[in-house]
């Protein structure tokens, strides 16, 4: 009976460390920091990193064309 009280206690800590809200958010930092870097090597994802950046010049250029057609 001890032993199974022991092992819901872990669980049950396991799972609160889990679901704290600095956890989630340090995974989900790791996690886009990996889109970027190579976790392992350190190396910059060039590729990964080229294509946001021309998403985000894309949408800018979008917006200031929207707002030239809109003015005229």
């Amino acid at each position: 009976m001890e032993a199974t009280r022991e092992r819901l206690a872990d669980t049950i800590d396991q799972l609160v460390h889990r679901t704290s809200p600095k956890t989630i958010a340090r995974r989900e930092i790791t996690s886009i920091k990996g889109y970027f870097v190579d976790l392992r090597t350190g190396q910059p994802r060039t590729t990964n990193i080229l294509k946001v950046a021309g998403g985000v010049v894309g949408v800018a250029v979008l917006f200031a064309v929207v707002r030239k057609v809109a003015s005229d």
